[in-house]
């Protein structure tokens, strides 16, 4: 399959390639976040081979460089456009040329302004590029908005509020669907869109503010701010009714935003050869399956990023034994660069810990010359590790893993996990080991709750499930829960502010069972007996796959694909002629035939999952499961990843608005009212210039061959990230279109 961090990469090399001045050298221009696109799939090595001399931050002071050719990748704000035409207005030229690369699509308002500028008759390119998202894995991408849990699940905290609320939320919705577009522009996709309707909440015209929920919890009508947008400008395009949900709204601004992608290019999404079936994206949000961030997963990436001090899911620091013997701190990142990770990652603890030593075993026999029985257990791997001087990077990665899979053993096994882990388990499939209702719950629960070996996070997560097994428990017993486990009044309000999900907490004598018509397949019995729970979205994949999933809960917005006419499937390939800068010099781009006799690559359906208000461990590792099984593509992504910790440290505040939290330490702003998106767009990404030098280093000869990676003194800081490298060769395509997609002058 096409990995999304090739696909992203390649987007980067392309555009860099496609930049030949006469003098062969370019400079390279970026603002902090198209940096840290860039450098999250490529090493700056990597882009210092594609004839680039200078890399040069725009937010910098920099020296004139009148004969060479710039290169401008930047993010299409404002603020960037004010920059570029500055660079060649009152007499300045900054560059011989400019070419310019917006990571993102380029407002038609800032297209005009600075084609009408003093800078239009120094450029020689612009196109958009369309990746402004975060591909993380190779099935996986993120927003990186953790800020946007608050705007979709905290409820207003008056009357006065709720508008402005609703006017930060649909802003919010508009830019991740921006970026979801992005997403499929980038993959060549035109997906048909469902999206997930639930039927079992009540409608916003019953939302009742209140102040918190340390008091007894609201009517079981309030609350709902959870997944619900008033109509606003944009669900009033497509459909009349009294209540539309985030993910209805999200779905219907995302196939709007493709239509128009599609109606400025015409040929989008391009032929393949073989021809690839057209793909669906399931829209949903974190409401759908509240039980996936609470239970202990001991799959070895999930385990690792729920008890591990992980970084954004990336990054770790552990103790490394240097060849001198001594231990030093070194960090790492856990990425598809490092194969020992990706081949491990969806593991269950147990079998990866065996593949390690298996491998480390194959290792030593391989190279080190080891004759005898090998490491029988991790610690017996790390006193070999010590012996390795002469195999530093195998060293580091088994060495890594080793740290990470004893750190997580032993926390298994000093919290009482086990213990832990079955009443979890029984609470969230509502089944035992044996496959049997459980009816001693209560019993199992309250030692755990009351003993001082269990931390507060995790009584925080049995009490959750447990509510959610019950579909709500009586007022009194929720306090009594509450007593045992010596819950703070934060960690009360965590599992209090699940009713802003749709969770019933609160339970009379007279309430019957919520109907809920998702739910999660029974367990298999090969299953380990403490990962019996599955993700629900597996369920949601697997029924959508096999036409089953029902279409009330998963409406499609326009078409579904038995419906859909015989002309909106993708045509064969067909000859296309891309405008150069002569209508006499352009050449046709004709459709190339397989060699006889070579294999054709297999080119598989995709399946576009998005979880709005953020996406676990378990359901990421479930994309790459369902992939196999089902032959398909499964693509996942979300405004952010979660862990356990941070679900509820972020539900802890959820009706502060954010205030404390990590992404929104100062709370959910006042609302501006309805602003256009670029309003919304300058506002995010907007960066301060640094203030110039007090001496400015002197330029080089137009004419001098420059030494290749030489950096300018206002140079970005290196490159992040390790990637895989991908053997790209050099295209020169003619630019296409004159007024949108891509531009040539």
């Amino acid at each position: 399959m096409t990995s999304l961090i090739n696909a992203v990469r390649s987007k980067f090399l392309d555009a860099i390639r496609s930049v030949n001045p006469p003098g062969r050298w370019k400079i390279l221009v970026v603002d902090e976040h198209s940096q840290q696109l860039l450098g999250s799939v490529l090493k700056q090595y990597d882009i210092l081979e594609e004839n680039v001399t200078l890399i040069e931050s725009i937010t910098n002071y920099r020296e004139p460089q009148p004969g060479f050719e710039a290169m401008y990748l930047l993010m299409s704000t404002s603020q960037n456009v004010d920059r570029i035409i500055r660079d060649f207005s009152n007499g300045n030229q900054q560059y011989a040329g400019a070419h310019l690369f917006f990571v993102d699509g380029l407002d038609e308002q800032l297209f005009e302004r600075i084609t009408s500028s003093p800078a239009e008759p120094h450029l020689k390119t612009l196109q958009e590029l369309f990746v402004n998202f975060w591909a993380v894995e190779a099935q996986t991408f993120s927003l990186k908005l953790p800020g946007s849990f608050f705007n979709m699940y905290s409820p207003p905290r008056s009357d006065s509020a709720v508008r402005m609320a609703r006017d930060r939320l649909e802003e919010e919705l508009r830019f991740v669907s921006k970026m979801i577009t992005n997403v499929c522009i980038t993959m060549n996709e035109f997906p048909y869109i469902r999206y997930y309707l639930p039927t079992h909440h009540a409608p916003l015209g019953a939302f009742k503010p209140h102040a918190s929920t340390r008091a007894p919890p609201p009517p079981e009508n309030s609350g709902r701010w959870r997944t619900q947008l008033a109509r606003g400008a944009e669900a009033r395009a497509y459909e009349n009714a009294d209540t539309d949900f985030v993910s209805k709204v999200l779905a219907f601004m995302v196939q709007r935003d493709l239509d128009e992608y599609k109606k400025a290019n015409p040929d989008f999404p391009k032929a393949s050869d073989p021809p690839r079936p057209r793909s669906t994206m399931i829209i949903t949000d974190r409401s759908m399956d509240t039980l996936a961030p609470f239970v202990h997963e001991f799959t070895y990436q999930a385990m690792a990023n729920d008890l591990l001090p992980i970084e954004d899911g990336t990054k770790y620091t552990y103790k490394f034994q240097s060849t001198q013997g001594t231990f030093e701190d070194k960090t790492a990142t856990l990425s598809d660069a490092d194969s020992v990770w990706t081949a491990v990652r969806h593991m269950h603890m147990r079998e990866a810990i065996d593949k390690l030593m298996a491998d480390f075993n194959q290792f030593m026999q391989d190279n080190a010359g080891f004759k005898g029985e090998g490491a029988a257990n991790l610690n017996d791997m790390k006193d070999m590790l010590a012996n390795l001087p002469q195999y530093q990077e195998q060293r580091e990665k088994f060495s890594l893993h080793l740290n990470m899979a004893q750190e997580c053993m032993g926390i298994f096994e000093h919290d009482k996990l086990p213990t832990v882990a079955t009443v979890e388990q029984n609470c969230a499939t509502g089944l035992t080991a044996e496959g049997k209702t459980p009816k001693t719950l209560v019993e199992q629960m309250v030692p755990l709750l009351d003993s001082r070996e269990v931390v507060n996070m995790n009584k925080v997560r049995i009490i959750a499930l447990y509510i959610q097994f019950r579909d709500g428990v009586p007022d009194e017993d929720r306090r009594r829960l509450y007593q045992h486990a010596r819950l703070s009044h934060a960690e009360q309000d965590a599992v209090n502010a699940l009713v802003h999900f749709g969770v019933r907490i609160s339970r009379g004598p007279g309430d019957k069972d919520t109907k809920k018509r998702l739910r999660q397949k029974p367990p298999s019995e090969e299953e380990y007996e403490l990962s019996r729970f599955k993700p629900l979205l597996q369920t949601v994949v697997e029924d959508h796959v096999k036409n089953r999933l029902d279409p009330t809960l998963f409406p499609y917005v326009k078409e579904a694909p038995s419906l859909a006419p015989a002309n909106s499937l993708r045509s064969p390939a067909s000859p296309v002629i891309q405008p150069a800068t002569s209508l006499r010099s352009a050449k046709p781009s004709w459709h190339r035939a397989p060699k006889a006799g070579g294999a054709r690559e297999e080119v598989r359906q995709r399946v576009f999952v998005f979880v709005a208000g953020g996406m676990t461990y378990s359901e990421m590792r479930d994309a790459y499961v369902m992939s196999k099984s089902l032959n398909k593509d499964i693509i996942i992504g979300s405004t952010h990843a979660i862990t356990p910790a941070h679900f509820i440290d972020d539900l802890k505040v959820l009706e502060l608005g954010g205030i404390g939290s990590r992404a929104m330490p100062n709370g959910l702003n006042d609302g501006k009212g309805q602003r256009p998106l670029q309003a919304f767009y300058d506002e995010k990404y907007y960066t301060r210039d640094a203030p110039p030098p007090q001496r400015a280093a002197p330029a080089p000869a137009a004419n001098a061959r420059p030494e290749q990676g030489r950096l300018h003194k206002s140079s970005v800081p290196s490159f992040a990230g390790s990637t895989v490298s991908v053997n790209s060769t050099a295209s020169n395509k003619e630019e296409k279109k004159k007024k949108r997609g891509l531009f040539h002058f």
